[in-house]
């Protein structure tokens, strides 16, 4: 095994498709499970942590009132209730993370700090048709099928990010976080989002990991169609930075608690290895390929066939990820014709 599983009762419940309890996982530290709608996460896990004057939370789950509920039940477990929050640290900025946080910072007064380059810039898209016709335009130029690409948009809601929360403090790399009787550090820890974060407690040698390192499962890394950058590179730099962190515990948004991060780090960078290893032989055999026929052709946990619309949505920007860093490494090329997809090519093709 190369993980050892501390989160038992979390463990249990993921193996019997139920939502874990509320517990006390450590001196001063609460996990607190919300429900994911329509999701096989199933729940996230939100992390109260005991200050001088109230509680702390990492993460704030998803905006509907079931989380609300159930995030108001687990404070009153750990002797709290919603107006003893005094802040709100978000891994990044997914609705499953960030959701809540506005309604927090209304009941509770607390501030909300979410990385910089998570906060979405005043000069993007605004409105859910604005996102849906970037998307749409994205998914053509990358080979989706017109009616692929209808199938998508029509299976996503995309008006939470009209209402998604803006923070009151932007966080960077290597802040400090100093509440009263507590202090955690901020690792920015991007390629699941631009701005994803890490919070560490190096007294106690835990790591509120958030998405980027789960026990069972490797994040999504994706293209997105306003990424203008390298996220797998950057996720694989972020990677090999916390593997030489002194962590006794993980405390991930989901799923369970582990020990053996430098273990699980080593497993997760192989399995992108693997990944680009298959794509470059994919170019060398399929030259001219869109990023959808491989998003097709490469292996996943289950057929192409069986996935649904969202699914083939991440499964082309995770392709499209592991591109773009070939191609920053130049053993893959882009060509863009007119009126046409982007077609790929091996660098010796």
């Amino acid at each position: 095994m190369t993980i050892e599983i501390t989160g038992q009762a979390q463990w249990q419940a993921w193996q019997s498709g139920t939502l874990p309890p509320v517990e006390k996982v450590s001196d001063g530290v609460w996990s607190i499970p919300l429900p994911l709608p329509d999701n096989p996460l199933r729940y996230v896990l939100v992390y109260a942590l005991e200050c001088r004057d109230g509680v702390a939370l990492v993460d704030a789950g998803w905006d509907d009132e079931p989380s609300w509920a159930a995030l108001n039940s687990g404070l009153r477990t750990a002797g709290y209730g919603i107006k003893d929050v005094r802040a709100v640290l978000v891994t990044h900025q997914h609705p499953d993370h960030l959701g809540l946080a506005a309604r927090v910072r209304e009941t509770s007064g607390a501030w909300v700090a979410l990385h910089r380059l998570d906060a979405r810039p005043h000069d993007g898209p605004r409105t859910a048709e604005e996102h849906g016709r970037l998307l749409h335009a994205h998914l053509v130029e990358h080979g989706a099928p017109q009616d692929e690409a209808g199938r998508i948009l029509a299976a996503l809601d995309m008006t939470w990010l009209e209402h998604e929360p803006r923070p009151d403090v932007l966080l960077e790399d290597g802040e400090a976080i100093r509440l009263p009787g507590r202090e955690l550090t901020t690792i920015w820890t991007p390629g699941h989002s631009p701005g994803h974060s890490c919070f560490y407690d190096p007294a106690r040698e835990a790591l509120f990991s958030g998405d980027h390192v789960l026990p069972r499962i490797t994040p999504q890394v994706a293209v997105h169609s306003t990424t203008t950058d390298d996220p797998l590179s950057q996720f694989l730099v972020s990677l090999e930075r916390l593997e030489r962190l002194p962590v006794d515990e993980v405390l991930p948004a989901h799923e369970y608690r582990f020990r053996g991060l430098d273990r699980r780090v080593r497993v997760m960078a192989r399995h992108h290895a693997e990944r680009l290893a298959e794509l470059s032989a994919l170019l060398s055999t399929t030259p001219g390929a869109t990023a959808w026929e491989l998003a097709r052709t490469v292996t996943w946990s289950r057929p192409w066939e069986g996935f649904a619309p969202v699914s083939r949505r991440f499964a082309l920007g995770e392709t499209l990820a592991h591109l773009r860093l070939l191609e920053g490494r130049r053993e893959a090329r882009s060509v863009r014709r007119t009126e046409e997809p982007v077609h790929w090519f091996s660098v010796s093709a």
